[in-house]
């Protein structure tokens, strides 16, 4: 989805928000922009499950054209029980995603709603990718929205760099409105600039190079930030232990041509016994090579853990 589709999307400041309700949580989709703590503006979507809802009476927003003005009482509205699924893409990929929307409808028919969401410098979604850096805010923003449509139990799934990022959020987002209450991370990298394997070192051509971005830009519609890390975020590996005792799943193919299965190995034995590893015979990379059995029981593994 390009930028030029925004005036169909409400505008939401998470930052602001106490509680967000459009209508019946049982609708059907609905796209939205939300505003990270930097100031980025986010394309999400939300699918709704078949969860039962009741009607409350919360402080929340008023919808006023296409924007969403925080603070104003609202009554008789509806608040959404059940799991919250918030998936995170990998680098290049967005909302609208096939292999995104594959995984989004998997994890509804295990009973879960969904947030999907582009992440900056992807998609419809404003800003520049910093390749996992401030993307932390992105998924934040996706987390807290979901909080604020009245899901108890919100979950994180990410997919490469995105697993990366759902990594460090668990991590650094414990005990505040962003945290989440169990995070899986698929076909995601141990630590930072990695170049061991063809693919990644045509990745980080892309990424630090002027004529790589353009390619970046108009070969893969994702657009990059030119500047270099400053200071390096925690790396993953770092992450996983910070993420107890909320519960930790890594997946990884035996197949995955940019990241080899020490990446996996790695995590798991950082996470000192608590976190469960997946190593997937026959699978490549992140969510294009997800197939339906997998992404099953990963929805099984985030909708009952």
């Amino acid at each position: 989805m390009s930028s030029e589709g925004e005036s169909r999307f409400h505008m939401v400041d998470v930052s602001s928000l106490t509680s967000v309700h459009h209508g019946d949580p049982c609708d059907g989709p609905r796209r939205v922009m939300l505003r990270t703590d930097d100031g980025v503006r986010i394309e999400a979507v939300y699918e709704p499950s078949a969860a039962s809802v009741t009607d409350t009476a919360v402080t929340g927003t008023a919808v006023t054209g296409t924007d969403v003005v925080a603070g104003t009482d609202v009554t008789g509205t509806d608040a959404v029980a059940g799991t919250a699924v918030v998936v995170a893409h990998g680098f290049t990929g967005s909302a609208d995603r096939p292999a995104v929307r594959r995984a989004a409808r998997a994890f509804a028919e295990r009973g879960a709603a969904v947030v999907t969401f582009s992440f900056r410098g992807h998609g419809g979604s404003g800003g520049r990718s910093t390749v996992g850096d401030r993307e932390v805010l992105d998924l934040s923003a996706a987390v807290r929205w979901a909080r604020e449509l009245g899901h108890a139990r919100v979950v994180t799934v990410g997919f490469s760099m995105g697993g990366s990022v759902v990594l460090r959020h668990a991590a650094l987002e414990r005990g505040t409105e962003g945290r989440v209450d169990a995070v899986a991370a698929v076909s995601a990298p141990a630590r930072w600039y990695y170049r061991g394997t063809a693919p990644m070192r045509r990745l980080h051509w892309v990424v630090t190079r002027p004529a790589g971005r353009l390619v970046g830009r108009y070969g893969l519609r994702t657009r990059i930030d030119r500047r270099a890390w400053d200071p390096v975020p925690l790396s993953p590996v770092e992450a996983v232990p910070l993420i107890a005792p909320v519960p930790l799943l890594i997946v990884h193919g035996d197949r995955d041509a940019y990241f080899p299965l020490d990446h996996p190995r790695t995590l798991a034995a950082a996470g000192g016994g608590a976190a469960e590893l997946w190593l997937e015979r026959g699978m490549g990379h992140a969510e294009n090579a997800a197939d339906e059995e997998l992404l099953a029981r990963l929805g099984d593994w985030l909708t009952r853990r």
